[in-house]
Parts: C-alpha cells; structure tokens; sequence
C-alpha cells in the first residue's frame, strides 16, 4: 500500500514520509531527460542505481528542487523591490551527505545533470569537500591520517571560506581539486566555479552544525549556507557490506594503477583483502559515520533511505 504520512509511529513529525511509490507518482509526467549511456557516466562504482530509479526517485527530486530554486527566485526579486538594491542572485546551494559508500557522489552527479536539463537552471556545477581535506603531509604532521574523512581532517577555514564567497555572489570562486587515486590534494590544480545558478556541495560533513568558537560574534559552518539538503541514508550494515564489496572490485581495478596510494592492497588474496577492508571500517569508516555523519540525518530537507540492493525503497521530506 502506498503512503504519504506526517506521522512517526503515531506521533506528529515535522516530516512526511513516502514509500517509493508514492513518491514514483510526483514525476510520473516528467519526461526522462538522460539516456542509459549518460547514467553509466556518473554511476559509481558498486552503484546500481538504473533508469527506474532515476525515473521513480531522482526525477521527482529534481523537480521538487526545481520548485525551491524557483520560489527562491521569487523571494530574491521580492527583497530586491523591497531593498531597492540591484545586485544579482545568489546561486541555490544543494548539500548532499551521507556514509562513504553510500552512493551519495552518485546522488549528486545525477542531480547535476538532472537539474541542468531544466530551462530554469541550465548552469549546475558540483563540488565535493574532498578537495577541502588536509594535504596528507599536513595530516601527519596532525597526526590525522588514520582519521581522515573526520571533521577535524578538513580545512573548515577555507571550506567555510568558500562557500560564503558563493553565497556572496562573487564572479569567480576557487576550490582544490582532490585525487582518490593518490589519496591526496593535488598540488596547484583548481577548479574554478563561475556563479551557477545551481552550486551542489557533496561530503561527508556537509550538515554538521557550527562548531563551538571562541571568536567573537558566533560560529558559522557549510550547513548554514545550504538552500535545500539530502541525506543518503541505508542501515549501517549494508553500508559496510557496500564498501567492503566497493574495496574488492578497486583491488581488481584502480589499486593495480602504479600511481595508486593503495597499489599495495592489488596483491592481498580475497581473505586477506576483505580483512582488511573490514579493518579499515571497523576503525575510521564506521566511527566516523556513527560519532559524526549519521547524527546530521535529522538536519536534512530530504532523506532517501536505501535498503539492501542499494535501491531506495523510502523518502522523508522536512515539511515546509
């Protein structure tokens, strides 16, 4: 039976919540803007997200956030005959978090070009807060490195920085670039963002609230700027079983590239190599989503839930 409630096991929620069809029924006169082809581009690997799932789940999301952008066009002109100012809009920051493994970069990849084929909003551009982590020279000198992807690996500053110069409507905007097949901050190499009408942020941290400053005048954080956010919620079980699966399919591909900072895990036989992927869990993924990521769910506009196939069976949007 299909379902949109606003209630949690009896009690009145700020939320509603859809099961997937229910949810299928809000783009059912959408027409599909992207091929087979154009999915495997931004699918990632162990994703088996496919066009049913773009059409009964990503394709009623992006036009939701389409509805945002644009009330959100219609609230920026009325400040502006209000003010009697003349500057330009801002771009519509989208957050979009959850676990490694989860299938939250491919969330934002397929959002990107879901919400670019939309005449309202042809310029989307997507950055991810990998870019932002420490160089690794600086995360040992940290002693960090055995807890990157955690809060306290990234660069706030500039994060902050960042996404506060997007929302002040500058022309040009700069982000480091991160590479996973060397697991590092790739020296000198930027990507400039030239003021989207769309900006997606995706990482691990993006809801976490302000930390506590003994600064005067209060601490901001990257959730306080986000417009309209997503969590890519599955139970923590299936994720580990997600990345542990993710490992063994690198071990067989990109971990056999010599520039590769993992090139040492290539050679593991699968006993070996699923102890240690189960190792690394264990020790920083699993943490790090139990102490920091997973209590930012509630902080979310929209959480798509995923069961065990990796395909989203539920929805709960934050009422307006």
């Amino acid at each position: 039976m299909t379902r949109a409630t606003g209630t949690r096991n009896g009690a009145a929620s700020p939320f509603v919540d859809f099961d997937r069809a229910a949810w299928a029924r809000l783009g059912a006169t959408t027409p599909l803007p992207l091929t087979a082809h154009e999915l495997e581009q931004v699918r990632s690997l162990g994703d088996h997200v496919d066009l049913d799932d773009v059409r009964e789940v990503y394709l009623p999301l992006s036009r939701l956030l389409t509805l945002h952008v644009q009330e959100g066009g219609r609230l920026y002109r009325a400040y502006r005959n209000f003010l009697g100012g003349t500057t330009a809009r801002t771009p519509f920051v989208i957050g979009i978090a959850g676990s490694v493994s989860v299938g939250k970069s491919t969330t934002a990849r397929l959002l990107r070009l879901l919400l670019a084929r939309w005449p309202q909003h042809p310029r989307v551009e997507l950055v991810t807060t990998d870019g932002f982590l420490h160089p690794n020279a600086e995360l040992e000198r940290r002693g960090l490195m055995q807890r990157k992807g955690f809060p306290e690996s990234y660069d706030r500053r500039a994060l902050l920085r960042f996404i506060t110069e997007i929302k002040a409507g500058q022309a040009e905007v700069r982000a480091p670039v991160y590479s996973h097949l060397v697991y590092d901050i790739v020296p000198g190499e930027q990507l400039v963002v030239h003021r989207p009408d769309i900006l997606i942020v995706e990482g691990l941290n993006v809801l976490q609230p302000a930390q506590p400053s003994l600064s005067r005048g209060g601490a901001l954080a990257v959730s306080d700027f986000i417009d309209f956010s997503v969590y890519v919620d599955a139970a923590t079980d299936d994720i580990r079983s997600w990345y542990v699966s993710r490992f063994l399919k690198l071990r067989e591909t990109a971990f056999r590239d010599p520039a590769s900072y993992f090139r040492r895990y290539a050679a593991l036989d699968r006993p070996a190599a699923v102890a240690r992927a189960e190792s690394i869990w264990a020790e920083i993924n699993g943490p790090n989503l139990e102490e920091n990521i997973l209590p930012t769910r509630g902080r979310a506009s929209l959480v798509l839930r995923k069961g065990p196939d990796h395909a989203v069976t539920g929805i709960r949007l934050r009422k307006v």
